[in-house]
């Protein structure tokens, strides 16, 4: 059965819509013990967020019919067991932001509906009911969930964007000395900044996920990554900046709400309500688009025996609808086993191990780059060579900058997964 495509807008609003998300309204705040160095670490996590979108691009030209994203990129250059592992983290790093996103979504909504803050049954009630609004949705033809993620893109950039430019005009440049307040090294403070800030731009590979339902996958993936990507870039250090020049470091690095501080000295009290609005709208877009991820990944590893079988079904809008179901099943057992911690907390530690869980199909993809040139070409071009170096340098440099005890959970999980291996592989033998 044929099903209509999705083009280069819908694309590059899944890379704009997922990596957007909740984490841009509460980063403000934890970069504020940084200081004005954190703006560096923006422009280092830029520099390889543009390095990786370039690869995922090349990726997605040279294998342009493929699912899977990271997954089948590994497959085709490195192999079944790395395939399977990158499969593994990263459908596991999906749910665990999807129960993320749906605990900052009801964070949000506490502005509008305050009970939900008083009563933590009817919030976790609220937040399961918007991951299976979502999967019901992702049940849909893919041009049905791409029209979604292309509206809440369009709506959460925009105030995000008129904070950036109206703040613009408050800036008070004495609130970026002195430059670095962390009393690290530079290096130390530039590291962390480049961890943290590299949370925001998980998601520039989403294009590359769904590529076969993809109109000319072979050029529209590519050019959809890098310029969502830049997209992104531009909204994140625009807003960035703002905020930090227009509240004072000692009130941002206490804030909940950093975006509503800087929107109330041009808003007024409605600040807050125009700055949850776009959370919301951010939030709504982002588990939109995750959860049309979470199935794509055990659909491509199931169709290679290396997921069980039943997540390669598929119903009558070509949708893997098992895959969606199983993996909010369990987004929504962890949403509500995490509830009783702090929205923060809870979103930090997620987020953490979803950056790490990532990584590491990020270095494979790029080392799978390398392979399938090769393949093709016979040779290396020097820049691609150069290209793949600085970007496992650059994710490597992230992998430890995560810290010790994130890194320690990631070599968990990950282990726990080789004996599904060890019996899928037995099975299909």
């Amino acid at each position: 059965m044929s099903t209509k495509k999705i083009g280069f807008w819908s694309s590059t609003s899944l890379v704009v819509g997922n990596m957007i998300g909740s984490g841009v309204f509460l980063l403000p705040a934890s970069l504020a013990a940084y200081g004005a160095i954190s703006i560096v670490g923006w422009i280092c996590s830029s520099l390889g967020a543009i390095a990786l979108a370039i690869i995922f691009g090349n990726l997605g030209k040279l294998a342009p019919h493929t699912t899977g994203g990271p997954y089948a990129y590994t497959r085709l250059g490195l192999g079944r067991l790395p395939a399977y592992l990158v499969a593994w983290g990263y459908w596991i790093s999906i749910w665990c932001t999807n129960a993320a996103i749906a605990v900052a979504l009801v964070g949000y909504l506490e502005v509008f509906f305050p009970v939900l803050g008083q009563n933590q049954l009817l919030a976790v009630v609220t937040g399961l009911g918007f991951i299976w609004l979502f999967t019901w949705i992702n049940s849909k033809p893919i041009k049905t969930v791409a029209f979604v993620q292309l509206v809440t893109t369009i709506l959460k950039i925009v105030p995000i964007l008129l904070i950036a430019f109206i703040g613009i005009a408050y800036i008070k440049l004495d609130h970026f000395t002195p430059f670095n307040l962390s009393g690290e090294t530079s290096f130390s403070a530039i590291t962390a900044t480049t961890t943290l800030t590299l949370f925001a731009f998980l998601g520039m590979e989403t294009a590359t996920v769904p590529s076969a339902s993809i109109k000319d996958a072979a050029s529209t993936i590519k050019k959809a990554t890098v310029f969502g990507t830049l997209i992104t870039i531009i909204v994140y250090i625009m807003s960035s900046v703002a905020i930090m020049g227009i509240v004072p470091p000692e009130v941002l690095v206490t804030s909940n709400a950093p975006f509503a501080d800087a929107a109330a000295l041009f808003w007024g009290e409605a600040a807050k309500y125009i700055v949850a609005a776009g959370a919301v709208i951010a939030t709504l877009g982002a588990l939109n688009g995750w959860i049309l991820i979470q199935g794509q990944i055990p659909m491509a590893a199931a169709q290679d025996q290396l997921f069980p079988k039943i997540f390669a079904k598929v119903n009558q809008n070509r949708s893997p609808i098992i895959g969606i179901v199983v993996s909010s099943i369990l987004a929504s057992i962890l949403m509500g086993l995490n509830y009783t911690k702090s929205l923060v907390d809870a979103f930090t530690f997620m987020m953490k191990l979803s950056t790490l869980s990532v990584l590491t199909p990020y270095i494979l993809s790029t080392l799978s780059l390398l392979i399938l040139v090769k393949r093709k070409e016979g040779f290396i071009p020097l820049p691609k060579m150069i290209l793949s170096v600085l970007s496992i340098l650059f994710c490597t440099w992230v992998i430890i900058g995560c810290g010790a005890e994130t890194v320690l959970w990631g070599l968990v999980l990950l282990v726990i997964g080789i004996p599904f291996y060890a019996y899928l592989t037995k099975k299909s033998s």
